[in-house]
């Protein structure tokens, strides 16, 4: 059971005797000596959608729901649903896209690494691996002798994410970026 300290986007938790899916999470630090950490948690239901914001003490404790998790790849678009196939026995998992808002520009058509998180067969979200390597399609050309800076300039990626590299790389060079915050890490 883990306490609402422990809790991260996407953990999946039981309230009221019903799974929720963890949004966003506001901390809130109170300066009064001996006063506890608080945690506005904001949760969306994994079958209805619907919203859920409710509040905890660092120290609260929460009932994790069993999740299955499996192996898959991305198949292919079918609108605006993304369509997974499990790696080890072919069935096939949608999920809408703006469920994966956040995580809908790493994925890729090779991309490996990537694990459904599914309740009674249904589909909740996606992880990722730590690491996804993209090419860059558009940025501005690059600047020679700027690797001594740390001056960075922005860049559209093969996916169409924008993120921010450093000023000596060029189209057509591919990256590594870490999907937890997003940011440029090497080249791949």
């Amino acid at each position: 059971m883990p306490k609402a300290s422990d809790l991260k986007k996407g953990s999946v938790v039981e309230i009221n005797d019903q799974p929720y899916v963890v949004m966003h999470i506001d901390v809130q630090n109170p300066s009064a000596r001996g006063a506890s950490t608080l945690y506005k948690v904001r949760f969306n239901h994994t079958r209805t959608k619907q919203k859920l914001e409710q509040g905890f003490k660092g120290d609260d404790f929460l009932k994790e729901v069993e999740l299955i998790k499996r192996n898959v790849q991305f198949s292919y678009m079918d609108g605006d649903d993304y369509v997974f196939m499990d790696n080890e026995d072919y069935q096939q998992f949608t999920i809408n896209g703006a469920e994966l808002a956040d995580v809908a520009g790493y994925i890729t058509e090779h991309l490996e690494g990537m694990i459904a998180l599914l309740i009674d067969d249904e589909l909740l979200g996606i992880e990722l691996p730590q690491t996804v390597a993209l090419e860059i399609t558009d940025t501005a050309p690059g600047i020679k002798g700027a690797s001594a800076t740390s001056r960075t300039k922005p860049a559209i990626l093969s996916t169409g994410i924008e993120i921010q590299v450093p000023e000596y790389l060029t189209t057509g060079e591919m990256i590594k970026i870490n999907t937890a915050t997003g940011k440029f890490m090497s080249r791949a």
